[in-house]
């Protein structure tokens, strides 16, 4: 499996310690209780690494930086597929045909968002109104046809699911790719831009 940091990987080992003295009291409480960061995208110096804290409500969210020598451990999304279902029941339905689904597509995926921080860290962070957030590594050109046979397939089990396709240059929405008749939105380390093919960013 590849190492290398990368958006969407989770981290543990930041503590409260690390934050900015401006940092709210929630964030420190969220790092007391050794829970992992998760890797966003923002460029920063080499000793650090761009992340992001998740608080007890989707609109809670700290964007700040750890020291990579303070890493302890290191998951991506594309492990948890391995986790054992059985110790989530209110999740393992879905996720076992999501599974089936994603097994089929034949390329590396994996669990991100309030899902993957579940299956990562047992603590109970998926709620009803919560998407499936999926990642599906991309380093070769998908086509449109392939993306709209995955999306079909997914559709058609009637659950809330969001999937991202990584790119070699960033990250792009697979329904939108699917969907898309011209420019589609890139997720680039910095910014976000429109581009025609995101494996082919010279070409587009």
């Amino acid at each position: 499996m590849n190492t290398q940091l990368q958006p969407h990987d989770l981290l543990w080992g930041m503590t409260p310690a690390m934050l900015p003295q401006n940092a709210p009291e929630w964030v420190a409480h969220e790092l007391s209780r050794e829970v992992p960061v998760v890797i966003r995208r923002a460029s920063t110096r080499p000793a650090v690494i761009a992340v992001g804290i998740r608080g007890k409500c989707r609109s809670l969210r700290y964007a700040t930086e750890m020291p990579v020598q303070a890493i302890t451990q290191h998951i991506k999304p594309e492990a948890l597929v391995k986790t054992d279902l059985a110790g989530f029941p209110h999740l393992q339905q879905s996720l076992e045909l999501v599974g089936q689904v994603m097994e089929s597509i034949g390329l590396p995926w994996g669990y991100t968002g309030s899902t993957g921080f579940e299956l990562a860290t047992g603590l109970r962070t998926v709620t009803e109104q919560s998407d499936i957030d999926l990642l599906i590594r991309a380093e070769c050109l998908m086509e449109k046809e392939q993306a709209r046979t995955i999306l079909q397939q997914l559709d058609a089990l009637k659950l809330k699911i969001d999937v991202q396709l990584q790119t070699p240059s960033g990250g792009i929405a697979l329904r939108e790719w699917a969907q898309a008749a011209g420019s589609i939105l890139l997720k680039c380390q910095n910014v976000a831009v429109l581009v025609l093919n995101p494996w082919n960013l010279e070409g587009a």
